[in-house]
């Protein structure tokens, strides 16, 4: 009974952790096409530049922090 409780616990440490990951690979990808919006359809290349690398490395803080 207490390696089934184990597995239980491991497997939703793994789906947690996955959830995390596919949450921020998603919101990565629209910084990412947001940010290329701006610099190639906005012609606002210097703050596409700023606010991907700001939100890059806010969501990498976040999810460290978080998680």
């Amino acid at each position: 009974m207490a390696d089934v409780q184990n597995e239980y616990r491991a497997h939703v440490a793994t789906y947690t952790a996955f959830n995390k990951l596919v949450l921020f690979t998603i919101l990565w990808i629209v910084l990412l096409l947001s940010c290329m919006a701006l610099g190639l359809v906005g012609h606002i290349p210097v703050l596409a530049v700023l606010i991907g690398v700001g939100g890059t490395f806010a969501l990498i803080v976040a999810f460290a922090v978080l998680g």
